[in-house]
Protein backbone atom coordinates (compact mmCIF):
# COMPACT_ATOMS: atom_id res chain seq x y z
CA UNK A 1 0.00 0.00 0.00
CA UNK A 2 1.29 3.43 -0.49
CA UNK A 3 -0.21 6.52 -1.70
CA UNK A 4 1.25 10.07 -2.93
CA UNK A 5 0.14 13.60 -3.00
CA UNK A 6 1.28 17.26 -3.50
CA UNK A 7 0.03 20.74 -3.42
CA UNK A 8 0.96 24.05 -3.92
CA UNK A 9 0.66 25.95 -0.59
CA UNK A 10 1.71 29.39 -2.04
CA UNK A 11 -2.53 30.60 -1.20
CA UNK A 12 -2.71 28.65 1.65
CA UNK A 13 -4.45 30.64 4.62
CA UNK A 14 -1.73 30.46 7.20
CA UNK A 15 -3.51 31.77 10.40
CA UNK A 16 -5.86 28.79 9.81
CA UNK A 17 -3.23 26.18 8.86
CA UNK A 18 -1.49 27.45 12.17
CA UNK A 19 -4.34 27.01 14.33
CA UNK A 20 -4.59 23.20 12.87
CA UNK A 21 -1.26 21.87 13.77
CA UNK A 22 -0.14 20.58 16.82
CA UNK A 23 1.45 22.96 19.04
CA UNK A 24 5.41 20.49 18.06
CA UNK A 25 4.23 22.03 14.30
CA UNK A 26 3.57 25.26 15.45
CA UNK A 27 7.08 25.96 17.27
CA UNK A 28 8.80 24.90 13.62
CA UNK A 29 6.38 27.14 11.85
CA UNK A 30 7.60 29.90 14.37
CA UNK A 31 10.87 29.21 14.28
CA UNK A 32 10.71 29.99 10.36
CA UNK A 33 11.09 34.32 9.54
CA UNK A 34 9.47 34.32 6.06
CA UNK A 35 6.47 33.64 5.41
CA UNK A 36 7.14 31.33 2.29
CA UNK A 37 8.57 28.80 5.02
CA UNK A 38 5.95 29.10 7.49
CA UNK A 39 3.59 27.80 4.62
CA UNK A 40 5.97 25.14 3.38
CA UNK A 41 6.50 24.12 6.98
CA UNK A 42 2.66 24.33 7.64
CA UNK A 43 1.41 22.96 4.56
CA UNK A 44 3.56 19.96 4.76
CA UNK A 45 1.98 19.00 8.29
CA UNK A 46 -1.14 19.33 7.21
CA UNK A 47 -1.09 17.57 4.01
CA UNK A 48 0.41 14.46 5.92
CA UNK A 49 -2.26 14.88 8.08
CA UNK A 50 -4.81 14.61 5.30
CA UNK A 51 -3.24 11.75 3.99
CA UNK A 52 -3.59 10.08 7.64
CA UNK A 53 -7.10 10.74 8.03
CA UNK A 54 -8.45 9.39 4.72
CA UNK A 55 -6.76 6.39 5.89
CA UNK A 56 -8.31 6.63 9.09
CA UNK A 57 -5.30 6.72 11.41
CA UNK A 58 -6.17 9.14 14.00
CA UNK A 59 -4.06 10.83 16.90
CA UNK A 60 -0.41 9.53 15.79
CA UNK A 61 2.70 9.83 17.89
CA UNK A 62 5.42 11.27 15.55
CA UNK A 63 8.85 10.71 17.35
CA UNK A 64 12.17 11.40 15.49
CA UNK A 65 14.85 8.78 14.48
CA UNK A 66 18.59 8.81 15.18
CA UNK A 67 19.33 10.91 11.73
CA UNK A 68 16.63 12.90 11.66
CA UNK A 69 14.09 10.57 9.94
CA UNK A 70 10.36 11.39 11.67
CA UNK A 71 7.92 7.99 12.32
CA UNK A 72 4.94 7.31 13.99
CA UNK A 73 5.12 5.71 17.14
CA UNK A 74 1.58 4.29 17.93
CA UNK A 75 1.22 2.65 14.89
CA UNK A 76 2.69 -0.40 12.89
CA UNK A 77 3.52 -0.77 9.73
CA UNK A 78 2.64 2.96 8.88
CA UNK A 79 5.53 4.94 7.24
CA UNK A 80 5.54 8.15 5.90
CA UNK A 81 8.06 11.14 4.46
CA UNK A 82 7.60 14.38 3.27
CA UNK A 83 9.48 17.13 1.37
CA UNK A 84 9.08 20.75 0.11
CA UNK A 85 10.48 23.14 -2.29
CA UNK A 86 9.63 26.49 -3.03
CA UNK A 87 5.59 26.54 -3.28
CA UNK A 88 5.49 22.99 -3.17
CA UNK A 89 5.05 20.59 0.04
CA UNK A 90 4.76 16.58 -1.17
CA UNK A 91 4.26 13.67 1.14
CA UNK A 92 3.67 9.61 0.61
CA UNK A 93 2.72 7.15 2.94
CA UNK A 94 3.12 3.34 2.95
CA UNK A 95 2.78 -0.12 4.61
CA UNK A 96 7.12 -0.23 4.20
CA UNK A 97 9.35 2.00 4.80
CA UNK A 98 9.35 4.95 1.90
CA UNK A 99 11.09 8.34 1.08
CA UNK A 100 10.21 11.17 -1.09
CA UNK A 101 11.51 14.68 -2.63
CA UNK A 102 10.06 17.43 -4.45
CA UNK A 103 12.52 19.96 -6.11
CA UNK A 104 12.28 23.37 -8.13
CA UNK A 105 13.59 23.00 -11.34
CA UNK A 106 16.54 25.58 -11.30
CA UNK A 107 17.77 26.30 -15.12
CA UNK A 108 20.82 27.70 -13.18
CA UNK A 109 22.36 25.30 -11.39
CA UNK A 110 25.83 24.53 -11.13
CA UNK A 111 26.55 21.03 -13.21
CA UNK A 112 29.90 20.91 -10.93
CA UNK A 113 27.54 19.67 -8.02
CA UNK A 114 27.30 16.53 -9.87
CA UNK A 115 30.97 16.84 -11.39
CA UNK A 116 31.91 16.56 -7.74
CA UNK A 117 29.53 14.97 -5.60
CA UNK A 118 27.56 12.19 -7.98
CA UNK A 119 29.07 8.82 -9.93
CA UNK A 120 30.20 9.82 -12.57
CA UNK A 121 28.28 7.93 -15.01
CA UNK A 122 25.94 10.42 -13.55
CA UNK A 123 27.33 13.32 -14.64
CA UNK A 124 28.43 12.15 -18.14
CA UNK A 125 24.57 11.09 -18.41
CA UNK A 126 23.46 14.82 -17.06
CA UNK A 127 26.40 16.67 -19.12
CA UNK A 128 25.33 14.65 -21.85
CA UNK A 129 21.67 15.22 -22.18
CA UNK A 130 19.58 17.43 -24.13
CA UNK A 131 18.79 19.35 -20.92
CA UNK A 132 21.54 18.89 -18.52
CA UNK A 133 19.61 21.08 -15.71
CA UNK A 134 16.40 18.87 -15.86
CA UNK A 135 18.40 15.51 -16.20
CA UNK A 136 20.27 16.56 -12.90
CA UNK A 137 17.47 16.78 -11.31
CA UNK A 138 16.00 14.01 -12.33
CA UNK A 139 19.26 12.18 -10.34
CA UNK A 140 18.91 14.86 -7.83
CA UNK A 141 15.18 13.85 -6.52
CA UNK A 142 16.01 10.11 -7.30
CA UNK A 143 18.97 9.95 -4.96
CA UNK A 144 17.29 12.17 -1.95
CA UNK A 145 14.53 9.98 -2.34
CA UNK A 146 16.15 6.86 -1.36
CA UNK A 147 19.01 8.57 1.14
CA UNK A 148 15.35 9.67 2.64
CA UNK A 149 13.93 5.76 2.62
CA UNK A 150 17.27 4.50 4.07
CA UNK A 151 16.17 7.28 7.04
CA UNK A 152 19.97 8.79 6.59
CA UNK A 153 19.30 11.52 4.75
CA UNK A 154 22.88 13.46 3.85
CA UNK A 155 24.37 11.40 6.68
CA UNK A 156 24.74 8.74 3.61
CA UNK A 157 26.63 10.75 1.24
CA UNK A 158 25.60 10.97 -2.95
CA UNK A 159 28.74 8.84 -4.42
CA UNK A 160 28.11 5.71 -1.85
CA UNK A 161 25.16 4.59 -4.61
CA UNK A 162 24.63 5.09 -8.07
CA UNK A 163 21.08 5.44 -9.71
CA UNK A 164 20.41 4.17 -13.15
CA UNK A 165 18.40 5.79 -15.35
CA UNK A 166 17.20 3.84 -18.55
CA UNK A 167 13.90 2.24 -19.37
CA UNK A 168 13.79 1.68 -15.55
CA UNK A 169 14.75 3.30 -12.98
CA UNK A 170 16.71 1.43 -10.28
CA UNK A 171 19.56 1.23 -7.73
CA UNK A 172 22.74 -0.24 -9.17
CA UNK A 173 23.68 -3.31 -7.05
CA UNK A 174 20.45 -3.48 -5.52
CA UNK A 175 19.33 -6.34 -2.80
CA UNK A 176 16.14 -5.02 -1.82
CA UNK A 177 14.10 -4.90 -4.71
CA UNK A 178 13.16 -1.04 -4.51
CA UNK A 179 10.99 0.40 -6.94
CA UNK A 180 11.81 4.42 -7.96
CA UNK A 181 9.32 6.55 -9.48
CA UNK A 182 9.69 9.90 -10.94
CA UNK A 183 7.14 12.23 -11.51
CA UNK A 184 7.53 15.41 -13.94
CA UNK A 185 5.56 18.60 -12.80
CA UNK A 186 5.54 21.99 -14.35
CA UNK A 187 8.87 23.49 -13.02
CA UNK A 188 9.37 20.24 -10.45
CA UNK A 189 10.57 16.77 -10.34
CA UNK A 190 8.91 14.41 -7.93
CA UNK A 191 10.51 10.98 -7.08
CA UNK A 192 9.69 8.35 -4.55
CA UNK A 193 11.67 5.30 -3.49
CA UNK A 194 9.51 2.47 -2.07
CA UNK A 195 8.65 -1.07 -2.52
CA UNK A 196 5.70 -0.14 -4.87
CA UNK A 197 5.18 1.05 -8.30
CA UNK A 198 3.31 4.31 -8.02
CA UNK A 199 1.54 5.55 -10.99
CA UNK A 200 -1.06 7.94 -9.67
CA UNK A 201 0.27 11.38 -7.60
CA UNK A 202 -2.75 13.14 -6.38
CA UNK A 203 -2.99 16.61 -6.44
CA UNK A 204 -4.73 18.75 -3.45
CA UNK A 205 -6.02 22.52 -2.85
CA UNK A 206 -4.41 24.40 -0.31
CA UNK A 207 -8.33 25.19 0.70
CA UNK A 208 -8.80 21.28 0.67
CA UNK A 209 -5.82 21.01 3.52
CA UNK A 210 -8.00 22.82 5.85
Amino acid sequence: MIKLAYCNVENLDLSKGYARVSPERQEKIDFYRFEKDKKLSCGAYLLLMKLLDDMDITKPHFKIGKYGKAYISNYENIYFNISHSSKMVACTISDREVGIDIENIDPTIDLNIAKNYFFNREYESIKNSKNPADEFFSYWVLKESYMKYTGLGFNLDLDRFEIEIDDEIKLKDDKNNLKFNLFDMKDYKLAVCSHYDVSDCFEYSAKELL
